[in-house]
């Protein structure tokens, strides 16, 4: 008997499927391409697949009841396994092969198929992350537009840096399950979906880690105070970091560090502090009855509930459901 795993994305369930043509359709719909390189079209095969979308990145959730070979087309994308339960031998074309766990899972580059000779029971958390993507969230931070493609160690390390990468991946899952429609607001989609690619650059090893890391210079007062402005009069806007750069004439490592240097703070958990105080203004002027507490936070870009609810009791002294209870009833 295996252990099931938790299950992921349980709110959006695509597929249940027994035989191999079913199996192979959905995860193409989904993913990619698929074969079954040893199961024949009438095959019994248990799969369930979850699956959502997240702004341009798609996640989902996928579980055999049975041992299976699978052999995928040439990706156009990058992707990530995460097992959740059993095991697995993953191996792209022209790399190691990677012993998939719950201690390690896998990560593949665009062009390469990929092999899985999964056990019985095997059950995994897959990333589907756009190659463009990626690669401009990239170039943003190394501030150039001539960067070579990235070429990511292929073991994920699940007791180590891909902690974070899974640690992105819950809360979308929890925004996934919730029914306030949190997933619907711009902003808190965008913010979910920078949180997963950046856990992934900065976690997992690749050809441009040591870029990333390297010694940031100095940035002017000037770009930071113009950055503030800028910051102040639109915070609904969906702002990243490469935006403010190119906005304030500064690269964005230079921006990032003169943040720390003069607010002891990034640009990011800034903006975050201002949307704080627009939710607090929408929460006093609200009616009785006439909005929520989630569905204010989830305008402003906030997905977790519980995380904005301690950053809000922390900033302001008292709950957000404090606030809007206090000032509903006058």
């Amino acid at each position: 008997m295996h252990a099931a795993g938790p299950e992921v994305f349980a709110a959006h369930r695509v597929a249940t499927c027994h035989g191999a043509d079913d199996a192979r359709r959905v995860l193409g719909e989904a993913f990619l391409p698929v074969e079954f390189p040893e199961a024949s079209a009438s095959a019994p095969l248990g799969l369930q697949l979850n699956a959502v979308r997240t702004g341009r990145l798609t996640m989902g959730f996928m579980r055999f009841d049975r041992a299976v070979r699978i052999r995928t087309s040439e990706p156009d994308n990058y992707h990530v396994d995460i097992p959740t339960a059993g095991r697995a031998a993953l191996c792209a074309a022209g790399g190691r092969r990677v012993d998939a766990t719950q201690r390690s899972g896998g990560v593949f580059m665009p062009g390469r198929p990929v092999d899985l000779d999964c056990g019985d029971g095997f059950a995994q958390i897959a990333l589907m992350i756009p190659r463009a993507e990626l690669q401009r969230e990239l170039e943003d931070l190394l501030e150039s537009t001539s960067v070579a493609p990235l070429e990511f160690d292929p073991a994920l390390d699940l007791t180590a840096g891909g902690q974070v990468v899974l640690q992105a991946v819950r809360v979308v899952d929890e925004a996934s399950r919730r029914t306030d429609g949190v997933l619907q607001h711009p902003l808190a989609v965008r913010a979910l979906e920078r949180a997963l690619v950046h856990a992934l650059l900065f976690s997992q090893g690749h050809n441009h880690t040591e870029a990333l890391h390297a010694p940031v210079p100095q940035s002017g007062g000037r770009a930071v105070f113009r950055a503030i402005e800028l910051l102040r009069a639109d915070p609904a806007h969906d702002w990243s970091v490469a935006d403010l750069a190119v906005a304030t004439a500064t690269s964005v490592r230079s921006l990032q560090e003169g943040f720390r240097r003069t607010l002891d703070t990034t640009p990011t958990a800034y903006l975050r502090r201002l949307r704080l105080e627009r939710v607090r203004d929408d929460l006093v002027a609200a009616g009785p009855g006439r909005s929520s507490v989630t569905d204010v936070s989830a305008r402003w870009g906030f997905t977790h509930h519980g995380r904005f609810a301690a950053a809000y009791a922390d900033r302001f002294g008292e709950r957000p459901s404090d606030t809007l209870r206090a000032w509903s009833g006058r």
